[in-house]
């Protein structure tokens, strides 16, 4: 089924996972693990809606995976549901971070209620992209400011796909929308595998992509971004198209030109105590003149900014708005 939101459910008791699987398969797709550690790879690469999982008392490992993710700015929106085994359990909130939870008794009788209502809750209170589950425009200006704030050094980069419009074009928005899918989950899966704590990938819109690292760890992560993208962009043509080298389809000005398969151009930037900045949009600004510059260059390509840093005041942002594209 389309659309369908994927739910992960991770619980050792298998006639109480079965239950909810039977419960939840007809309108969710699900996917089970005994386990959170063997769920933590499967979180990571490809964001559920909702995490179900199964918790008693002094279950620590469990607790402190919870306590992990929630720490992550990416994972921060992702509810858990939390599935309790002692009827009179007392519950810590602060050992126990979710966002709602349910009694083992009543899962029968109140599963797939208790499973709207927080993905509904998580749909008003958070700001995501819906195609790829990445936080969107908005919280990502927010997280940059914030570790503006904070003061902190850190590697901004800035994705762009080449050519994208004249493939959604002629193959049409399904195939379109499963290239940024792809995407989305080819940046978070190298990012993350590179620096599981503390790094970010939001989806700016469209087939624009935010990532930020530590410093010096962006320009590895950025060309194996380019390298796995490059390996696997030409499966989305059909064979004809793949072995010519480019497609046939209509320019902005209504003209049938010959367009060649996508790239990705990659813009970064490191911010720098002695930079000055205050603003994100003074950051996001030469960010994005660096993917400017990116995609000036033929083929997928990384460019960073070497400058020397200038320290910049709030008078010199930019007249539009200064928020990314």
């Amino acid at each position: 089924m389309v659309n369908q939101k994927t739910v992960v459910v991770v619980g050792r008791d298998i006639a109480a996972v079965h239950l909810m699987e039977q419960k939840l398969r007809s309108s969710h797709h699900i996917v089970t693990f005994s386990r959170i550690q063997q769920a933590i790879d499967f979180i990571y690469t490809n964001v559920p809606n909702l995490v179900i999982v199964e918790w008693q008392q002094d279950d620590s490992v469990t607790a402190d995976a919870l306590t992990t993710f929630k720490a992550e700015p990416l994972f921060s929106h992702l509810p858990f549901l939390a599935v309790l085994d002692e009827p009179g359990l007392p519950l810590n909130w602060e050992v126990l971070p979710v966002e709602d939870y349910i009694r083992k008794t009543d899962l029968d009788a109140e599963i797939t209620n208790r499973v709207e209502l927080c993905l509904i809750r998580s749909e008003r209170l958070t700001e995501i992209n819906p195609l790829t589950r990445l936080p969107g425009n908005i919280s990502i200006n927010r997280h940059i400011q914030e570790r503006l704030e904070r003061g902190r050094d850190f590697d901004l980069a800035y994705a762009d796909l080449d050519q994208f419009k004249p493939f959604n074009d002629k193959y049409g928005f399904s195939r379109g929308d499963e290239v940024l899918r792809i995407t989305g989950r080819l940046i978070l899966s190298i990012v993350k595998s590179r620096q599981p704590q503390g790094s970010y990938v939001g989806h700016i819109g469209g087939d624009d992509f935010l990532f930020i690292m530590d410093v010096g760890l962006l320009t590895a992560a950025a060309e194996e971004v380019i390298a796995a993208f490059d390996q696997i962009i030409p499966t989305f043509y059909d064979p004809e198209d793949r072995g010519q080298g480019f497609i046939e389809s209509v320019d902005r000005q209504g003209q049938i030109l010959a367009f060649p398969l996508m790239t990705i151009s990659i813009g970064g930037v490191t911010n720098c105590r002695s930079r000055g900045l205050t603003h994100y949009g003074e950051l996001t600004e030469t960010v994005s003149q660096m993917k400017r510059y990116a995609k000036s260059i033929p083929g997928s390509c990384f460019r960073s900014d070497k400058r020397s840093p200038v320290v910049v005041g709030a008078s010199s942002l930019p007249n539009s708005n200064p928020s990314l594209p």
